[in-house]
């Protein structure tokens, strides 16, 4: 999905995909698991590789987005599984690229992180309420007041969606 939304705004090649990735998810990206998806999306037609000569040098790959690639990137995220929903991760991704999907796709995004986290907070508190030792009492504490915390922050999230001129002010 990452690598789908970098090449939306250009074309690029694997050397500058990985690192623009890198540098906008702080997430490492290694060249075993970036070709491999890159050859991957090419047999699905959703990216087109081309050969640029280099002078001395073996040609340098560029990677260009179809419009296979866009249905397939606006289809990815604008769906958030409930198995994938509880997994940072995989929001933040999608929060990241929200100028790809309209307000409702957004907020459809939004009500399944939401739901997720509040299953999560659910659980955490009936292990809370049985829980005896004092050590894994304050651990317990500690995440369900950080899923406290995303549940406000993803209601203030909510409201930019609702009001995205507010998200420009904010600037």
């Amino acid at each position: 999905m990452l690598l789908l939304a970098k090449l939306a705004k250009q074309p690029l090649h694997g050397y500058e995909l990985r690192k623009q990735v890198e540098e906008t998810s702080g997430r490492a990206l290694s060249n075993n698991s970036l070709y491999p998806a890159l050859r991957r999306f090419a047999e699905a037609g959703a990216v087109a590789k081309t050969a640029e000569p280099q002078q001395g040098r073996p040609p340098r790959h560029i990677y260009t987005i179809t419009d296979v690639g866009r249905e397939l990137l606006h289809d990815m995220l604008a769906d958030l599984p409930d198995e994938l929903a509880g997994d940072s991760s995989e929001f933040l991704a999608r929060l990241g690229n929200f100028g790809w999907l309209d307000a409702p796709e957004r907020l459809q995004v939004l009500d399944a992180r939401a739901g997720a986290v509040t299953r999560q907070l659910d659980h955490l508190l009936e292990l809370a309420a049985v829980q005896q030792e004092p050590w894994p009492q304050l651990v317990l504490d500690e995440v369900c007041r950080r899923i406290r915390a995303e549940q406000t922050w993803l209601e203030s999230v909510r409201k930019l969606v609702q009001e995205p001129h507010k998200l420009e002010e904010s600037r």
